[in-house]
């Protein structure tokens, strides 16, 4: 199943409204990229390769938008819509990744005709859907490989087919494992204060059939202590030139019990999840969300807090590059020390997406 398509006939985005699963299951059509915008902000979709997929259909939705006849005024109409895309969630960098790659596009040919491009981008950002299933299904070989037999994995927030385009990142590693005939149990945690864990992930491994417990985030360290895990699997929303990896808030936390526990912590991402750009996981912008998602949970009315409380709501957290015990790409897991080989894993993501 894929959390995002394009509607050919229609001229439309159509995606699975995560907010709310797992209790009902409704599709939205987007005709606006102002709408997909709002969509990626309001966690309609999320996850960063998700997101990136959604910025690539919003830029090709705003280039139909557009009623420019030449090339110059198109071009203006779609840098309004990158910059509004761009800032629904700007922590994560396949968000930045797509929108440059439609943006090459758009420009590549001064002579191109309006419509000429606008079929171009549509073309281009159906690629990037396609691509990220391929990706995520060579990241779930290379990350299997890496797990033992018989395996108890503690995974955190959402990473599967409903944060990609399908298949998954770190839980696409434990679907490949499984499918594999590996025994795998998955410890999930709720990953507050959204609950994807609760919410998305065992939605998708009781779809898949794969056995898995729900915990209480602060449960994760007993169970690491106790001799009950094997390995964490987490995903990434940006990671750093030196390995630094920014993810859903928690992260941090289980990096450093996993070390204190001599337990493999493992991030998996694609490529393009890797910013170069940037030096150090202290760069990358921090989300803060809305108060009320740590006040009213799963939008309880009443709520748990008292009115007026003082909250911080950051998205993100940032886990040094120490903490990390591999990251796995489409092109094979990187091990420390990580920059020389982030670039390189890089360098053979581009090659690959130009051959």
């Amino acid at each position: 199943m894929r959390t995002i398509e394009w509607v050919a006939e229609r001229n439309v985005v159509r995606m699975i409204d995560q907010r709310l699963l797992p209790h009902e299951e409704k599709w939205l059509e987007f005709d606006r990229y102002q709408a997909v915008a709002h969509a990626i902000r309001t966690m309609v979709i999320r996850g960063a390769p998700a997101i990136g997929a959604a910025a690539g259909f919003g830029m090709a939705l705003a280039a139909l938008q557009s009623e420019a006849d030449d090339l110059a005024t198109l071009q203006r109409d779609l840098d309004a819509a990158r910059a509004m895309l761009y800032e629904a969630r700007p922590t994560a960098v396949n968000l930045r990744w797509a929108l440059e790659r439609m943006d090459h596009v758009a420009r590549r040919d001064p002579n191109a005709t309006a419509d000429g491009v606008r079929a171009a981008l549509q073309r281009e950002a159906m690629a990037i859907a396609d691509e990220d299933v391929a990706i995520n299904q060579r990241m779930g070989a290379h990350g299997a490989a890496l797990l033992p037999a018989q395996a108890n994995v503690l995974h955190h927030c959402n990473t599967g087919g409903l944060a990609t385009v399908d298949w998954g990142t770190a839980l696409g590693v434990i679907r490949s494992a499984h499918e594999s005939g590996k025994q795998i149990h998955v410890w999930v945690d709720e990953t507050r204060p959204r609950l994807q864990g609760a919410r998305l992930t065992t939605w998708e491994l009781m779809k898949w059939g794969i056995p898995h417990t729900l915990i209480a985030d602060n449960a994760a360290g007993y169970y690491m202590l106790t001799g009950q895990v094997d390995a964490v699997l987490v995903g990434a929303d940006r990671i750093a030139a030196n390995g630094d990896t920014v993810n859903k808030i928690g992260t941090y936390k289980l990096a450093a019990v996993a070390k204190d526990n001599d337990i493999p912590f493992y991030v998996v991402a694609p490529t393009s999840t890797i910013d170069l750009r940037t030096p150090t996981g202290r760069e990358i912008p921090i989300e803060e969300r809305d108060p009320r998602e740590v006040t009213h949970p799963d939008d309880d009315p009443k709520g748990i807090a008292p009115e007026g409380v003082r909250v911080g709501n950051p998205a993100f957290d940032i886990t040094p590059h120490r903490l990390v015990t591999a990251i796995i790409t489409e092109h094979g897991p990187v091990f420390p020390p990580y920059g020389e080989g982030l670039r390189e894993a890089v360098e053979k993501g581009d090659e690959a997406r130009l051959s």
